[in-house]
């Protein structure tokens, strides 16, 4: 699944599927509010806070933000102004839904992660949870990065990177995936990268559990079951990452 209508399909699916997003929060230690579809846990949201170094007021793009769960937490946490982006109209829209539901005020639009739509230097920081391996090519996706960055702005991305990049056993989408390199190029100062073996020990549990489920006639949960399946054939091939940097 790489394309909008693809992902489209899928958050509708989700929609309908109140027992996939119980498992996934209670594995990643999220709170009901916090309507996920990424795999960032409770504790690592803090600690994207922590990389980001936002002020009050300041602007906050959340960049493939998914049903933007992830960025309205970041915002509502720091007081910064979120904007949400996304290629999928469907995750627009539900974002735009839960936002009004908790009371939060955010915008969310359409765009993607090479083309973003959004003027030069207008955010102070971008926020990528776990989809910048979505990108084509990725090296569009962090000059996007940089370009909506202003000088000093902040970026920080969660992410998978392979143990071996020859590794056919992976995906290719997750064999490509070098952040340090990706920002390097793309012209960020003050990269780094640090592991997070916790973080993939939560995801594993988690789709250790979608794997022996029985989705029955939820197409949402089935999706589950076979990613979860999926990721037990490569999991202990990957290694799970933050990266932070600076424009």
């Amino acid at each position: 699944m790489t394309d909008a209508e693809g992902f489209d399909a899928w958050y509708s699916d989700m929609e309908r599927s109140p027992r996939k997003d119980e498992i996934q929060q209670r594995h990643l230690g999220l709170p009901a509010h916090v309507q996920s579809s990424s795999l960032l846990t409770w504790d690592g949201i803090a600690e994207v806070i922590e990389r980001l170094r936002l002020l009050p007021g300041e602007t906050l793009v959340d960049l493939a933000c998914g049903r933007g769960g992830y960025g309205l937490e970041v915002a509502q946490r720091t007081g910064a102004t979120l904007l949400g982006v996304d290629f999928s109209a469907v995750a627009i829209r539900q974002a735009r839904e839960h936002a009004t539901r908790l009371g939060w005020t955010a915008e969310f639009r359409v765009g993607a992660l090479e083309d973003t739509g959004l003027p030069d230097a207008s955010a102070d920081a971008v926020l990528v949870v776990d989809a910048i391996q979505f990108a084509s090519p990725p090296e569009a996706a962090f000059t996007e990065l940089r370009r909506v960055l202003r000088p000093g702005g902040r970026v920080a991305l969660t992410c998978w990177e392979a143990l071996g990049a020859d590794d056919d056993r992976l995906p290719e989408r997750l064999r490509r995936v070098d952040l340090r390199r990706g920002l390097t190029a793309a012209g960020f100062g003050d990269v780094v990268v640090e592991d997070r073996p916790s973080w993939l020990e939560n995801e594993l549990a988690m789709w250790r559990e979608a794997a022996a489920l029985d989705p029955g006639d939820d197409p949402a949960l089935a999706a589950f079951h076979e990613e979860g399946e999926a990721v037990l054939g490569f999991g202990a091939l990957e290694r799970r990452v933050i990266a932070s940097a600076t424009a």
